[in-house]
């Protein structure tokens, strides 16, 4: 008999926004969609071998109350018939529905993150807490630990809140009793579960998702860092709600392909916000409502990226320069369309649309947010691995959709470009605003070509070893291999400081990377650098990420690329004039962070932290891009102590402003503890 093979995906009912539409006629429709997410085998917890909860490659899901105190019934899945009906019906009432949902949008959105980087996604690793040194001892290497399955938490809290713990590496959903300001708009005292809305779930898993790229970008040590976080995770949602054909068809025609007028497509969270007393959604990337309920759109105004700084607000910033980038090619895309169908006027007659002429601009809008939400993940790759600023951004946008298309024919790169100037986003150190100024440049092969070969032949030995692995924790357990080496062969680490730091090569390789490698011990710690800690005879540094990607270009072509992140960190101190108030870098006092002796004199200092991220291509055996923050750029070590000390605004704003409570709290959201979120337990 042969054997039946797996179907290649798993049908799920949900809602396509948040329960709040099914109870509008206009929109209960369209609410309710199927999402088709990747087949895998779902196992019981551990805990309980015989309770079958959703737990499967890269989720558990545990409904624990404690409120009430008691485990809800876990849903079966697998059950056939929950699979001849496409799971449960959406609804607010059975506790099994809402894992279902959970699980399914935070699948969908791990499946665009990886089709996007063109690898697995890996949560952030377990990390050690490593212990106080004394003067003169070295720190022991620390185990960090491959993190199988994110814990999904749907009714956590009792509370309006939902977020993602960086420590237990869980994602916990809030309910409570609404408190609308117009009982038009929402019952009053109706529960509001925030494990039902799309864009909570998405949001938070791009989060976590997010932690595990760069979890140095959790780090405050400028106000574009948290609020790139929060920007980022706005995004996501925001464009997979154009993955839901239903919702965009019927906006479009709603808005007669106008996505610049109100509409849901724009919006972040609507029961959540109208719940907690506002008028209209949590966020909204075209417009908001003001004092007296009315909708208007939002006006660039380039002053406010220099003086906003409360993170959700700031982010919004970001959000609107993409969303608006999106609208700009959207409408270029459509503008054929509209001639043909107005006789080319461009002026549609009165009345519905077509539906077929709604049915090709819904085409048009999802392969335009598709190809945004893909261009916007995939940047991460280009982004240094810390203190991320917007600019640093822009440049990896347009360079990562560079290096998937050569030549711009549909202007993304314009409209991003354009998008960023109106609200006064701009990156450092370059000549204008130009595309081509923007683009990180490609790196001239400077490196000792045998050495460069030398090195790129070991990253194709890292891609033939883990490039084909279906297992994450065996692709975590080779990478890691790799770096630290095994079975006598010098690893990742141990070859970069043999061939470029130790090898005659090292003001190059610093030059390189932006790091610093002084030399002796003495000199290395004079610059408050720790020596011999994951290196033998030189200045302490750390592999963050080594990262495969491979993608398919839009014209067929395969790019293999490997991507490495360096960090490096030094405790800075400062002298503040009293007369003027003015910061500089006290050039005498930079101290080994871990040297708890020196890192107790006084409190004007920071750890500092510089790094790179280089990009090789492995077809061509030679670096591409490397793209730094310098661990000696003392206008960043003075901001940074600035912006710690509260000199460049308030750093410590709740998630969102007063208006909104306390919602959807949590690390990111500045609700947990200073020493928690910028703790400093790792080697780098």
């Amino acid at each position: 008999m042969q054997e039946i093979p797996n179907p290649p995906f798993r049908k799920l009912r949900g809602y396509a926004l948040d329960p709040s539409l099914s109870t509008a006629l206009s929109t209960m429709q369209v609410n309710v969609l199927t999402y088709k997410v990747r087949w895998e085998q779902l196992s019981p917890r551990k805990e309980d071998p015989s309770v079958s909860s959703p737990a499967g490659e890269y989720l558990e899901i545990v409904d624990y109350d404690p409120a009430t105190g008691r485990f809800y019934n876990p849903v079966n899945l697998d059950d056939p018939r929950l699979l001849a009906q496409d799971g449960f019906a959406p609804s607010v009432s059975n506790p099994q529905f809402h894992q279902q949902m959970v699980y399914a949008v935070m699948m969908t959105t791990i499946k665009n993150f990886e089709q996007a980087l063109g690898r697995k996604i890996l949560w952030a690793e377990n990390i050690p807490q490593s212990k106080p040194r004394d003067k003169g001892t070295r720190r022991k290497e620390l185990e960090f630990g491959f993190v199988q399955r994110l814990r999904v938490y749907p009714h956590a809290l009792r509370q309006a809140n939902a977020f993602y713990d960086p420590n237990k590496k869980a994602i916990l959903f809030g309910y409570f009793n609404a408190t609308p300001i117009n009982p038009q708009l929402q019952l009053p005292g109706a529960t509001v579960f925030t494990c039902l809305s799309h864009d909570i779930i998405a949001h938070e898993t791009t989060h976590a998702i997010l932690d595990g790229l760069h979890r140095r970008y959790i780090d405050a040590t400028h106000p574009d860092t948290r609020a790139f976080h929060e920007a980022f995770a706005d995004i996501v949602a925001l464009f997979q709600h154009f993955t839901f054909p239903e919702v965009l068809r019927h906006q479009i025609a709603l808005t007669r392909g106008d996505l610049n007028r109100q509409n849901l497509l724009g919006q972040l969270a609507q029961q959540f916000g109208q719940a907690i007393g506002g008028y209209g959604s949590l966020r909204d990337a075209i417009g908001g409502y003001d004092q007296q309920g009315d909708w208007k759109p939002h006006e660039p105004d380039p002053h406010h990226y220099a003086n906003v700084m409360e993170p959700h607000q700031r982010g919004g910033i970001l959000v609107a320069a993409v969303f608006d980038a999106f609208l700009s090619v959207y409408q270029i895309r459509v503008r054929k369309l509209m001639r043909i169908a107005t006789g080319g006027t461009g002026i549609l007659p009165s009345g519905e649309l077509h539906p077929d002429l709604v049915d090709e601009m819904a085409r048009i809008a999802a392969k335009t947010a598709s190809d945004v939400l893909r261009i916007c993940i995939r940047a991460l790759d280009y982004c240094p691995p810390l203190d991320l600023t917007f600019g640093d951004y822009l440049r990896a946008l347009v360079t990562a959709d560079f290096d998937m298309m050569a030549e711009d024919a549909q202007g993304f790169r314009v409209a991003f470009v354009e998008a960023f100037q109106k609200r006064g986003i701009s990156a450092v150190g370059i000549k204008s605003m130009a595309v081509e100024d923007l683009l990180q440049p490609l790196y001239p092969s400077k490196l000792n070509p045998k050495e460069e070969q030398r090195l790129g032949e070991s990253l194709r030995e890292l891609k033939n070893t883990v490039g084909y692995l279906s297992e994450r924790d065996e692709l975590y357990k080779q990478t890691k291999d790799l770096i630290r080496g095994k079975r006598g062969q010098q690893g990742l680490h141990r070859l970069l400081e043999a061939k470029f730091i130790s090898g005659g090569d090292e003001e190059q390789f610093s030059q390189l990377t932006g790091l610093m490698f002084p030399g002796d011990e003495k000199a290395t710690e004079k610059l408050g650098l720790e020596f011999a800690y994951q290196t033998t005879n030189t200045a302490s540094y750390a592999i963050g990420n080594v990262w495969i990607a491979n993608r398919v270009t839009p014209d067929g072509n395969i790019v293999n690329h490997v991507v490495i992140t360096l960090i490096q960190k030094r405790g800075v101190r400062f002298k503040i004039d009293a007369d003027t108030n003015e910061v500089t870098v006290d050039e005498e006092g930079f101290f080994v962070p871990d040297d708890t002796r020196l890192n107790q004199r006084g409190d004007k200092h920071i750890i500092f932290r510089g790094g790179c991220t280089l990009i090789f291509d492995l077809d061509a055996l030679r670096l591409r891009y490397a793209v730094k923050k310098d661990i000696d750029d003392r206008a960043r070590m003075i901001r940074q102590f600035k912006y710690e000390h509260g000199m460049l605004g308030d750093n410590n704003e709740t998630y969102f402003d007063s208006k909104m409570m306390n919602t959807l709290a949590g690390p990111f959201a500045f609700m947990h503890s200073h020493a928690t979120v910028n703790g400093d337990h790792d080697e780098n």
